[in-house]
C-alpha cells in the first residue's frame, strides 16, 4: 500500500492517529525526526515513547531521510513522525540567510520528492505525519515565517503523491 498522509495542527491527535493507521499488530519502524533540545522536548518525545508498542522498532533521523531509510526494508509499515520537526531541525542548522535561500529551498524540496518516490511502490507502506501550516496565523519571526512558508510546500510535495491524505482536527480524523 502506498503511503497516507497525516495532517493537522499542533495537538490535534495526528501523532495517535498516525500510530492506529500503522497497526498496532504490525511489525512498524517508527523514525523519529525531532531531537530533545530543550527540557519541554524532551517531554513531548517521552509521551511518544510511552505510547507506542515496544514491539515497534525505532530509528532516529536527521535531515538526510530519504538515506536513512535506505536500508529499512523488512518492516510492514514504517511511520515518519514528523516532516514539520525534520524541517525545524535543518532551518535550526542553517545561518538565517539561507532560511529563504533558493538552494535551501531546492534541497529541502528535492529531499521531499524523494520521499515521496521511495514510498510510491506498492510494496511499501508508509504513515507520514506533518503539521498543517495554514490553520495558523502567519509567523512573527522570520524564522517562523520561512518555516511555514517551506513547511507548506513541502506538504504539497507529499501530499500530491499520497495514496489517503487525513486533516486531524480535535483527535477526529477527516480523509480530503
Amino acid at each position: 500500500m502506498p503511503y497516507a498522509l497525516i495532517t493537522g495542527g499542533v495537538r490535534s491527535g495526528k501523532s495517535g492517529f498516525a500510530e492506529q493507521r500503522a497497526g498496532y499488530d504490525r511489525r512498524v519502524l517508527y523514525v523519529a525526526t525531532g531531537r530533545a533540545w530543550d527540557e519541554e522536548m524532551e517531554q513531548r518525545i517521552k509521551l511518544h515513547q510511552e505510547r507506542r508498542p515496544a514491539e515497534w522498532g525505532v530509528l532516529e533521523s536527521g535531515a538526510p531521510l530519504t538515506e536513512t531509510l535506505a536500508d529499512q526494508d523488512g518492516w510492514d509499515c514504517i511511520l515518519i513522525d514528523c516532516l514539520s520537526t525534520w524541517l525545524s531541525c535543518i532551518l535550526l542548522e542553517l545561518p538565517e540567510p539561507e532560511w529563504r535561500a533558493e538552494s535551501t529551498r531546492r534541497s529541502v524540496h528535492a529531499e521531499a520528492e524523494r520521499l515521496a518516490d521511495h514510498f510510491a511502490h506498492p510494496d511499501r507502506s508508509a504513515v507520514i505525519v506533518t503539521t498543517e501550516t495554514g490553520l495558523g496565523g502567519v509567523a512573527l519571526s522570520p524564522l517562523g515565517r520561512a518555516f511555514q512558508d517551506l513547511l507548506g510546500e513541502v506538504n504539497q510535495i507529499v501530499a500530491k503523491r499520497a495514496e489517503d491524505v487525513y486533516l486531524i482536527i480535535a483527535g477526529r480524523a477527516l480523509k480530503l
